[in-house]
């Protein structure tokens, strides 16, 4: 499911979440009718006189009063899951409220921070906020799976329990169209996950954009040398760590003359094809031309902790020849140094 911000309009804000093609009713409910709800009272089993009962509990249906929609009322959409991208977090989801216990003080500062980060960001009305406790004005959610927009008010709090840290999101108001409705639990469950997504979602961005600006404090400068790999084959070394070196690769290799076509970081493998640059190019880089054909080259890095390997395979899979990889070190050293 995706989110976007759409326009605010005074204290109203409002998400849209796209959803797959049909009715909203045939994204919420069952795809059969709903015959099944008129089918008769059961009676009680006659047994043909001089018989002998038998009777099995394998598919006996357990008695007690049970409460639940039935017929249209039941949504079979799967619960929404609270993504867990706050490192050390334990998410717990209990009567339909989202509780992030933490561990650390500094840490549970640092999620209510991006709490109120978020509803800066995103012009959330706020109509009540202390040091510990925030309520939020109606937020509403525009949904294809819904046949009119939802409005809900959240409450955000802060505490401690047992020398852990929790902050706490509840939903405590809810709207369809224009008219209050009480808090169901299924609809707590569901845009509550959601609104804390949109929390989790934000810190994760906000750790993300830090160990970059990390990265590129401590290395300011990648010195890149001829080496071998673990296996004693000829390779490329660079002498950064394997995440900082994947950060920069967006600069480097287009300004080596590659346009860069696929990239996976956890294979570590970057598909990009090569553009022979003019004598102007290699006279401003001032290093020896590299000999490579315009073809679709793959670039293998390996992490070694601190350094990181590169190679390079042709378009037919075979690694270069050894000459080449060791042309193309000046090249790589003279873009890692003007893209710092």
């Amino acid at each position: 499911m995706k989110l976007s911000p759409q326009l605010v309009v005074s204290s109203l804000a409002v998400f849209v979440l796209s959803a797959c093609s049909g009715s909203a009713d045939q994204r919420r409910q069952a795809d059969n009718d709903f015959n099944y709800l008129n089918t008769a009272p059961l009676i009680e089993w006659k047994s043909l006189e001089g018989s002998e009962l038998r009777v099995y509990n394998n598919y006996q249906i357990p008695k007690g009063d049970y409460a639940g929609g039935i017929g249209n009322q039941v949504d079979i959409r799967p619960p929404q899951q609270v993504l867990e991208l706050i490192p050390g977090a334990r998410i717990e989801r209990v009567n339909g409220d989202v509780t992030i216990w933490l561990l650390k003080q500094e840490q549970a500062d640092s999620v209510w921070q991006t709490a109120q980060t978020l509803i800066s960001e995103r012009n959330l009305g706020i109509r009540e906020q202390s040091d510990s406790r925030l309520e939020t004005e109606w937020i509403t959610w525009v949904s294809e799976d819904e046949d009119a927009p939802l409005s809900a008010r959240y409450e955000l709090t802060r505490f401690s329990n047992n020398a852990r840290h929790a902050v706490k999101l509840s939903m405590i108001d809810w709207r369809q169209g224009n008219q209050d409705l009480p808090v169901t639990f299924t609809n707590q469950e569901r845009y509550s996950a959601l609104m804390a997504n949109l929390l989790t979602a934000r810190y994760d961005l906000d750790i993300r954009l830090e160990a970059e600006r990390k990265a590129s404090e401590l290395v300011k400068q990648i010195p890149i040398s001829m080496g071998t790999d673990r296996s004693g084959l000829p390779v490329i070394i660079a002498r950064a760590p394997y995440d900082v070196l994947w950060l920069r690769l967006p600069k480097i290799l287009p300004a080596m003359g590659f346009t860069i076509e696929e990239r996976n970081q956890s294979q570590g493998t970057i598909k990009a094809k090569y553009v022979e640059q003019d004598d102007e190019f290699w006279q401003e880089v001032g290093v020896k031309p590299i000999e490579l054909k315009s073809v679709t080259y793959t670039f293998l890095f390996g992490d070694l902790g601190n350094r990181t390997s590169i190679n390079v395979t042709d378009s037919t899979g075979k690694p270069v020849e050894q000459k080449l990889l060791k042309d193309m070190v000046p090249v790589l050293a003279a873009m890692a140094k003007k893209h710092q």
